[in-house]
C-alpha cells in the first residue's frame, strides 16, 4: 500500500497562532498533543506536508533564515517524538501581492501535490481558517477543520453569516490530536 499523504495547515494547528505573528523560534509554542499526533500519524504510514502562509517575511517582521530556524525546530520537535514532516511549503508574500501561493489560493497545496505527485482528491487538508478551507477546495483536497487556533472563530463566522452549508463537507475536530486518531482508527474517511 502507498503511503497517505496528508498536509498540515502550521499556525493554529501545529503551534499557537498569534496575531503578532510568529517571529522567532521561542515564539514557536507546540499545541499540546500536536507534535504526538504527527509522530503518530507518520508511525501510521502518513506522510506529512506543512502548507503555511508567512507574510511575516514580506512584512519585514523576521527574515528566511529566522523562519527556516523555526521550521528547523518543528521538525526537530516532531522528530524527537518519532515522526516526520517530509517537506514544508510556505507563503512569503503579503496578503495583496497576488500570488497563487497565498491561502485562500491553491498554490502551496498544487506545489506539494507536484513534490509528491499525487492526485488531491484523497488527500485531507488539515486547517484552522476560511482561507485553509477555501484553498483545499480551490486545490480539489478534502477540506478539515481542527477548533484550534482559528477554528472556533471560523465556525462562528460561517454560522452568524448562515453559511453552515458551507460546512457540510468538512470533518471537524477538537485539534490535530483528535483529527489524527480519527484518521489512523477509521481509514474509510479517507
Amino acid at each position: 500500500m502507498t503511503a497517505q499523504l496528508l498536509i498540515l495547515d502550521r499556525d493554529g494547528v501545529i503551534n499557537q497562532d498569534s496575531d503578532d505573528y510568529i517571529k522567532s523560534p521561542d515564539e514557536w509554542v507546540p499545541i499540546p498533543g500536536s507534535l504526538e499526533a504527527i509522530a503518530r500519524l507518520s508511525h501510521a504510514g502518513f506522510r506529512i506536508a506543512v502548507a503555511t502562509n508567512q507574510s511575516g517575511l514580506a512584512r519585514g517582521l523576521f527574515g528566511l533564515e529566522t523562519l527556516n530556524a523555526i521550521h528547523r525546530r518543528l521538525r526537530d520537535r516532531v522528530e524527537s517524538e518519532g515522526g516526520r514532516i517530509e517537506m514544508i511549503a510556505f507563503c512569503p508574500h503579503g496578503p495583496n501581492d497576488g500570488c497563487n501561493c497565498r491561502k485562500p489560493r491553491p498554490g502551496l497545496l498544487l506545489e506539494i501535490a507536484a513534490r509528491f505527485d499525487v492526485d488531491l482528491s484523497a488527500v485531507p487538508f488539515i486547517g484552522d481558517s476560511l482561507g485553509d478551507i477555501q484553498a483545499a477546495r480551490a486545490a480539489g483536497a478534502r477540506p478539515w477543520l481542527v477548533r484550534t487556533g482559528k477554528g472556533e472563530h471560523t465556525l462562528e463566522c460561517l454560522h452568524e453569516q448562515g453559511q453552515d452549508a458551507a460546512l457540510c463537507d468538512i470533518l471537524i475536530y477538537p485539534d490535530l490530536n483528535a483529527a489524527a486518531s480519527a484518521l489512523i482508527e477509521n481509514p474509510d474517511l479517507l
